[in-house]
């Protein structure tokens, strides 16, 4: 009977994330910015579910254009649950009231990313409705997942 209350209460404990609440000091690409929190902590913070170009890559300064607009000099609310192995916090992001993973891909400025996004996310339909009307970077003929950009430019 001991082992059915763990099973209840194991996804609880799994879902528990931590938050980080802050204004939003720098951006460092689509998918990545940095929070001052109130104790004048710096976190920086990788968009969870999402993958946006890289810098180099085609949209990838429009990209980070984007979430300065959403998020820049602005306060912001983080979950996050783990760290990347760089340090990064891997979250949620509300700026402004605003979830920004989900409107960098709404505005065809990032891909559901399908190693960390789950079948039927909602992500997977903003990007959908980003590519059937053309939006940001669908608007090219062949957009590059940033995956297989990072994998070509290891090959060379």
């Amino acid at each position: 009977m001991r082992w059915l209350w763990l099973l209840v209460l194991l996804p609880f404990h799994y879902a528990a994330a931590e938050t980080i609440s802050g204004r939003v000091v720098a951006v460092l690409d689509g998918d990545t910015l940095t929070v001052l929190d109130a104790a004048q902590r710096r976190h920086n913070v990788d968009l969870a579910e999402i993958d946006a170009p890289e810098p180099k890559q085609a949209f990838g300064m429009q990209s980070a254009r984007s979430l300065a607009r959403l998020c820049f000099k602005k306060e912001a609310e983080v979950e996050w649950r783990e760290k990347t192995p760089g340090k990064r916090a891997l979250g949620r992001v509300t700026c402004a009231g605003v979830e920004a993973n989900a409107e960098q891909v709404r505005r065809g400025m990032a891909w559901a990313s399908p190693r960390a996004t789950k079948p039927g996310s909602p992500l997977y339909e903003l990007e959908a409705y980003a590519r059937l009307r053309g939006i940001g970077l669908w608007k090219g003929s062949q957009p590059v997942a940033p995956w297989e950009w990072r994998a070509a430019r290891r090959a060379r």
